[in-house]
């Protein structure tokens, strides 16, 4: 399976994690050494020159030359017993005369478990930059091809955690924002206008103003994400501000060149329409565009997960701004010139604000002092709560998936803390919201990943109807705290944050140096006591 993942493009490393890896084992026989006199540094000496490919040079044929190699590598257990160790005379004596040969497995220093069984686990890495939707799809659809060539009873499409599944369910999520935010906003200029054609070139922009940003960043090699997407999700409201501006003044301009004795031309009118608000527009949207600028001076993951958002809000904010100048003029010219209730003043809803609004103001300007007072001193308050809020460099994620790591006291064999690390899986299965469950303790052979025995890492995949997020992990604490272990619960993407900002994989992490073990263990324990 490896080999196979590991010729898709994309795919950087294959990590295996459990099962056994055969190989060769020697017992030695003393009494048959000490008997044909042979010393355990010439066993030793000829193992290491078993099963290895030599070169023997070449040999010209035919006017050609071919190169010459021995082939010594074997996997048949009788070739290791034919061995030559030593000569007695002119005797050889075999490797099987003197130890005992067999097929056993390697010394492992991890091993993996799956719903509460002995499993192989595989981590696929991938390499910077590529599609991790694209890619996990290929990944799945090599595993399908895989299992029909398995052994009866194995199956590769086993999928424990996909990364995939929290982009596209982030991406989903703010593409329906998207359409609400469409429809709310055609509601609300509706209600103001209570006329479909300005609503409809209003309108325009927003559709616009998103193709066009979806083609500015394919131009710029800028990828469609979560963060980007989130971009386009705050700027949505203001993407029709611009329009909204000019179609407004043009409309307003066309009623009054219409009740004119001596009306204009319906071309010179909304181009003087669209002149009269284009400066105002163009700094009010350079402002805003401001705002968001300092968003490209932040370093560190600040910067990659925060550059995105910005990016995709200041392209979009600019498009629009070019389509309220360009397109929303020819549409008004076209469109509203030929309008029957050009004449009908402003809506109910517009009037019955206004007149709410002027007596807002009427009260403002009567009692100036007690407004700004009341104004200065609700944003001190404001000012004392912002102090006081929580913060967190993001907010909690719901990736469906938890990450729960487990540390046994060091020095705890393989076997028991594999033995424990089941008795969790059956365990954290009788939650009614696990839909699967993988374990991985100790370490793979090549894995970057370096942890002792002592350490398991399990990934539960959660169902998508159940009770919060909160609940589920007071009642997998609660039904883990029975093992001796240390857990920490927490969620992949989340758990590999902590990972690139702090170094560690927790919240909070305490460290006492030292000369003397005994002592840091006894503060150690004092200070979790206090903590706990």
């Amino acid at each position: 399976v490896r080999p196979r993942l590991l010729t898709i493009p994309g795919v950087a490393q294959v990590i295996p994690m459990g099962g056994e890896v055969r190989q060769y084992r020697v017992s030695p026989n003393p009494s048959a050494l000490r008997a044909f006199n042979i010393t355990y540094e010439q066993l030793e000496k000829a193992l290491s020159q078993f099963g290895v490919n030599t070169g023997g040079g070449f040999t010209e044929q035919y006017a050609q030359e071919y190169l010459i190699r021995n082939i010594g590598k074997t996997l048949k257990l009788e070739d290791l017993g034919n061995l030559v160790v030593a000569k007695s005379g002119n005797r050889p004596i075999h490797l099987r005369q003197v130890a005992d040969v067999s097929f056993a497995a390697r010394m492992k220093r991890g091993d993996a478990g799956y719903m509460g069984a002995p499993a192989v686990v595989m981590s696929v890495e991938k390499q910077p930059e590529i599609d991790t939707v694209r890619l996990t799809k290929e990944i799945e659809s090599a595993l399908t091809e895989l299992t029909k060539s398995l052994p009866k009873g194995i199956k590769a499409d086993n999928i424990l955690f996909r990364q995939a599944n929290f982009i596209e369910t982030s991406i989903e999520n703010v593409t329906r924002v998207l359409f609400e935010a469409i429809a709310v906003v055609a509601v609300v200029l509706f209600a103001f206008l209570l006329n479909w054609r300005t609503t409809a070139i209003s309108l325009t922009a927003i559709p616009v103003s998103i193709l066009s940003t979806a083609i500015i960043f394919h131009l710029l090699g800028l990828s469609l994400n979560t963060m980007t997407l989130g971009g386009l999700a705050i700027a949505i409201g203001e993407l029709v501000d611009d329009a909204v501006v000019g179609v407004e003044n043009i409309f307003r301009r066309l009623r009054e060149n219409r009740e004119q004795g001596s009306p204009r031309s319906t071309f010179e009118v909304v181009v003087s329409a669209s002149n009269e608000v284009r400066s105002g527009i163009v700094y009010a949207t350079l402002i805003i565009v401001l705002v968001f600028v300092p968003l490209f001076a932040l370093s560190g993951i600040e910067g990659r997960l925060f550059a995105p958002l910005g990016e995709a809000y200041i392209i979009s904010i600019l498009a629009s701004l070019v389509v309220s100048v360009t397109l929303t003029p020819v549409m008004a010219y076209y469109m509203l010139p030929s309008l029957q209730r050009l004449n009908e003043h402003e809506s109910w809803l517009v009037r019955n604000l206004k007149a709410r609004n002027r007596r807002l103001l009427d009260f403002a300007f009567q009692y100036q002092r007690m407004v700004l007072f009341t104004t200065v001193a609700a944003v001190g308050l404001a000012g004392i709560g912002a102090l006081t809020l929580p913060r967190a460099f993001l907010p909690p994620f719901n990736e469906s998936t938890f990450t729960i790591n487990m540390l046994f006291n060091p020095g705890i064999s393989l076997a028991e803390s594999n033995r424990v690390g089941l008795i969790a899986e059956k365990l954290i299965l009788e939650v009614p919201e696990v839909k699967a469950v993988g374990r991985r303790t100790g370490r793979a052979e090549l894995d970057e990943h370096a942890e002792g025995v002592h350490s398991s890492e399990l990934e539960v995949d959660l169902k998508k109807d159940g009770r919060p997020k909160d609940a589920i992990i007071k009642d997998l604490r609660a039904r883990l705290s029975l093992l001796p272990v240390v857990l920490n619960v927490g969620q992949p993407i989340s758990h590999r944050l902590d990972h690139m900002l702090s170094g560690v994989r927790a919240q909070i992490v305490i460290k006492f140096f030292g000369e003397d073990l005994d002592v840091l263990r006894a503060v150690a324990e004092d200070a979790r006591g206090r903590f706990a």
